[in-house]
């Protein structure tokens, strides 16, 4: 279950102080590094980070997630027996953008 966004605005702002995020709140996203349907932990601060729009995303034009379908992929091929739990966690805890190629799913 996801935290409120009375409890994550809060945190959202300090997430992305911590690590020298200065573009706008109101285009990046609060996100799990391993998305809930990964098994990630929906409240550990260590699973939450202040995800940016991606490249070309129109400023002031909200949230812009190429991710969300990778991890949707990346569930479909768990449930299907291609790849193990761990396995999708270590893929997307290491670098979302090529966890589709290194399992071989792309």
């Amino acid at each position: 279950m996801r935290p409120s966004a009375y409890v994550t605005g809060k945190e959202k702002r300090l997430n992305a102080a911590s690590y020298g995020f200065t573009g706008r709140m109101g285009d990046a996203e609060y996100d799990h590094l391993i998305s809930l349907q990964l098994g990630g932990d929906p409240n550990d601060p260590r699973n939450l980070w202040v995800e940016p729009a991606d490249p070309g995303h129109k400023k002031g034009a909200g949230v812009n997630n190429k991710k969300d379908p990778v991890e949707t992929k990346l569930h479909t091929a768990l449930c299907s027996g291609k790849i193990t739990l761990v396995q999708a966690q270590q893929a997307i805890a290491t670098d979302w953008t090529t966890a589709l190629s290194t399992l071989h799913l792309s």
